[in-house]
């Protein structure tokens, strides 16, 4: 039996403002300067529809809800759809590789 491949990982791009959030400044001590912050988050639903609740606050991070500018799929879009526990690991695995990058990254 074929697992379902109906779940995503996403990458939504947050302002730089994000910076000044003690705990995400904690979190990202190799970030480099002038790359982009970034949640990565995984979803059972469309990541357009995923961000949308984001900023409407439905079960929202909150970085992505005060932050959240847009969506990155040129980083995403060639892994979904995946079943449920590739998700789950390429979640982490997709936060670490990007701050492995320089990138400021918020996953939870």
């Amino acid at each position: 039996m074929r697992l379902k491949e109906n779940h995503h990982v996403y990458v939504i791009e947050l302002a730089k403002d994000v910076l000044y959030e003690a705990k995400f400044k904690k979190a990202n001590p190799d970030y480099v300067t002038g790359k982009a912050c970034v949640y990565v988050g995984m979803t059972g639903h469309d990541p357009d529809t995923r961000f949308d609740q984001h900023k409407a606050g439905i079960k929202a991070n909150n970085y992505a809800m005060k932050y959240g500018l847009r969506l990155m799929p040129e980083i995403y879009e060639n892994l979904n759809p995946m079943p449920y526990g590739d998700a789950q690991y390429m979640e982490v695995d997709l936060a670490i590789r990007l701050q492995k990058m320089g990138y400021g990254v918020w996953q939870n």
